[in-house]
């Protein structure tokens, strides 16, 4: 499938700007360097943006909820129900990433992929429904690749959306009871790591659930050893959010939107995406570290430098959220800072 819309080339950034904007911070009013990975970001935005002075003013969020067949192992420390009440809970306002999309003057775009508790059509939903769930990727793969690539394009569509909306940022977010599971059973597939390196806790297992976690995952693992390609891996591996992401990343970086990479399976999705298309990290910005055990090894794949790191573990796109202000401030004052000469101030 290498003619697949996927593998398509991403645009270069604009080097001009990033040279402009480079000089820009060496003349604004502080010793150059002193604003650590604030101009840093300017500098990556310029870029991006092909302006001297990048804003970021239009966030787009996607959220991605799907439900995993392999929750039939008891890998979560919640019942699989929780998916489809919460596609309702983020539209209603009240999830976590309802209230900060808000807090930050986010569009929030809550996409149905497929539950087992299905909510069946709710207003401002998008219903993109390809199967109540995937398969338990113990006894089958997780998906087929019709599947894969309807659920891609689902992504893609969402960054369609976020292009027609002039969004300056994609930020893409996930919901789906046993997606941990299924996110460090793919990590661990194309990393060729352990899972005893990379399980952790997702939503809240004990050791004993941790342990039976990565039995589960090794069991997976041994069963599709046979997959030695990204999609393939993914097919077998992962699910619809997970694919969705993978695909709105690449979706994204093609279309010149800049990415804000949210957590542990988010960052999973990024790898998918990067190993599919290797343009679409110049695309990509992380927003922080989990708390999730694997995450720091993933980051680490991608030569990730995550932005903030407060513990978090939820998903939902809740800690690219918490990163929204942090990138406008970085562009808010390398636009708005005045230079040596401007405020007739000495320089070194």
């Amino acid at each position: 499938m290498t003619d697949a819309w996927w593998s398509q080339p991403c645009p270069s950034p604009d080097v001009a700007a990033a040279q402009s904007a480079h000089a820009r911070q060496g003349v604004l009013t502080k010793p150059p360097g002193s604003l650590g990975m604030l101009e840093d970001i300017a500098v990556w935005y310029a870029a991006r943006q092909g302006s001297e002075r990048p804003r970021v003013e239009r966030v787009w969020i996607s959220v991605f909820a799907a439900d995993h067949g392999v929750a039939a192992e008891g890998v979560s420390a919640f019942p699989q129900a929780v998916t489809g009440e919460m596609v309702r809970n983020f539209i209603g306002g009240g999830a976590a990433i309802s209230v900060l999309a808000r807090a930050v003057g986010a569009a929030l775009d809550v996409v149905h992929l497929g539950t087992v508790n299905d909510p069946g059509a709710i207003a401002g939903v998008h219903r993109a429904v390809i199967a109540p769930s995937t398969a338990n990727f113990c006894d089958d793969a997780a998906m087929t690749s019709a599947q894969v690539a309807a659920a891609m394009q689902v992504g893609a569509e969402r960054v369609a959306l976020a292009l027609d909306a002039d969004a300056d940022l994609f930020i893409g977010g996930e919901m789906g009871i046993a997606n941990t599971t299924a996110a460090t059973a793919l990590a661990c597939a194309l990393l060729e790591e352990s899972p005893d390196a990379l399980a952790g806790a997702g939503t809240g297992l004990d050791d004993a659930g941790i342990a039976h976690k990565r039995a589960v995952v090794r069991r997976a693992l041994s069963r599709h050893a046979d997959a030695i390609d990204t999609l393939e891996r993914l097919r077998r591996l992962g699910g619809f959010e997970i694919a969705a992401l993978a695909g709105a990343y690449i979706a994204a970086a093609q279309a010149r939107i800049p990415v804000l990479v949210d957590g542990f399976i988010a960052t999973v999705a990024a790898l998918v995406a990067v190993r599919l298309n290797a343009g679409v990290r110049d695309w990509l910005l992380f927003a922080h570290r989990s708390h999730e055990r694997g995450h720091a090894r993933v980051l680490a794949a991608l030569d990730a430098r995550p932005l903030l790191d407060l513990g978090m573990r939820l998903g939902e796109a809740s800690g690219a959220a918490m990163a929204v202000p942090l990138l406008r401030m970085a562009c808010a004052l390398h636009r708005d800072m005045a230079t040596f000469e401007q405020a007739g101030v000495s320089q070194a």
